[in-house]
Formats: C-alpha cells, sequence, structure tokens
C-alpha cells in the first residue's frame, strides 16, 4: 500500500512538474511568418497604432508643392485592377502631382518609407489599402470640383487626421 502511495505521488508530481515546464517554453522562432516587432512604429495594416497617431495630431509625409512630373516614379497601371481599385491607380496617373502633395494617413511614411500618397500607387499597396484608396478618390472628386492641391491636402486632413474616425 506504501509503495501504491508513493508511485501515486511521483506521477501527480511528475505532471504537475511536466505541466509547469510546457507552459514556460518558449518556442523557436518561425523564421517563415512574419514577426512583429512591438519596439517599432507600428503600421496601421497590421492592426496596431492608427489611434495613437491621429490622436496625436501627425500628419504624414507630403510634398510642399507640386513636383516636377518627370521627377516623380510610374504609378502600376490601372487596368491590373478592379473596382475601386482601378480606379484609385487610375486616379493616380490621372493626378499624380496632386497625389504628391498629399499625406497618406495609413501612415506609410514610417513603415514604407512612402514620401506622400503617390507612393502608395508606384507599387501595389495602394491596392490593399481602403485608407489609400478612399484617399486617391476623394482627392480625384475634390480636383475634378476645382479645388488645389493645398485645399485637397485641408480636407484630406480634417477626413483623415481626426482621431474620431
Amino acid at each position: 500500500m506504501k509503495k501504491l502511495l508513493i508511485v501515486l505521488v511521483l506521477v501527480i508530481v511528475s505532471a504537475i512538474v511536466i505541466a509547469t515546464q510546457s507552459g514556460n517554453q518558449q518556442t523557436s522562432p518561425n523564421t517563415s511568418a512574419p514577426q512583429v516587432n512591438n519596439q517599432s512604429t507600428p503600421h496601421p495594416h497590421d492592426g496596431y497604432g492608427m489611434e495613437d497617431y491621429a490622436a496625436k495630431g501627425r500628419i504624414p509625409a507630403y510634398l510642399e508643392t507640386a513636383p516636377n512630373i518627370d521627377d516623380l516614379p510610374p504609378t502600376l497601371s490601372p487596368e491590373l485592377f478592379t473596382g475601386n481599385q482601378r480606379l484609385a491607380y487610375k486616379a493616380a496617373k490621372e493626378i499624380p502631382q496632386t497625389l504628391a502633395q498629399l499625406p497618406c494617413y495609413c501612415h506609410c511614411d514610417r513603415g514604407h518609407g512612402h514620401r506622400s500618397l503617390h507612393s502608395c500607387f508606384e507599387s501595389e499597396h495602394g491596392e490593399n489599402c481602403g485608407i489609400c484608396i478612399g484617399e486617391a478618390l476623394l482627392a480625384h472628386r475634390l480636383q475634378k470640383r476645382g479645388l488645389s492641391a493645398a485645399e485637397i491636402r485641408k480636407e484630406i486632413i480634417a477626413a483623415y487626421g481626426s482621431s474620431s474616425g
């Protein structure tokens, strides 16, 4: 009977030790999955930090004046996309100098080094970002109504820069 009790106690203690060790073990990093570095400035596409940026009133990067059209990198062809994505890339083709003078409130200036909203449409970045698409379509509509780039920038900041979201 004593031997059975000792064996039972050893089994229970072993189970507790194993359970405790498995809960404290750190897994090795999975190199195939992207790692989120919480020390760096988070990017809104990752689901972190948009409210923080808006609350601080930070205006993302943009060019103060219209750049020479020849100095702007080309944007991707609208024909590569459909729906609102196509319309946004079409706007980027039609009003590139205006988009270069606008901030992009997905804050890709920090996450991707973009210089303005125009940069979003030089790659597929704009395809997957509702903020980029929304801003480009708004800018296009406002320019068609006769607003200047500076006036459009004020509208973009009012629409996307508030923390009321």
